[in-house]
């Protein structure tokens, strides 16, 4: 798995969250320990971008939605413009 930075993994939490998950299955499909997942759903839940429903369920809110937009859009600018011209980078440099 390649680095991820604190944005990327935030992202990943309240894509898994968006429907309601509970903190196994956002552990697992994230891929954090317990102890990390503990960290960034404190830090989600302070900050608004995540709400804890009964006493298992997390879900994202509109707040969190409103960052996973932009993550995408951001994502997407840089993506486009930036990775293709990587990839004929490597591509060129593995020929040589």
């Amino acid at each position: 798995m390649k680095n991820r930075g604190w944005r990327d993994i935030v992202a990943m939490i309240l894509e898994s969250a968006q429907d309601g998950n509970t903190k196994t299955k956002i552990m697992t499909s994230v891929g954090l320990s317990y102890f990390q997942l503990e960290e960034y759903l404190k830090t989600s839940l302070k900050s608004g971008i995540l709400e804890h429903e009964n006493s298992k369920i997390y879900r994202t809110t509109e707040k969190g939605r409103e960052y996973l937009k932009l993550y995408n859009q951001i994502n997407g600018l840089i993506c486009s413009d930036y990775m293709p011209a990587r990839k004929t980078f490597l591509k060129t440099s593995i020929q040589k």
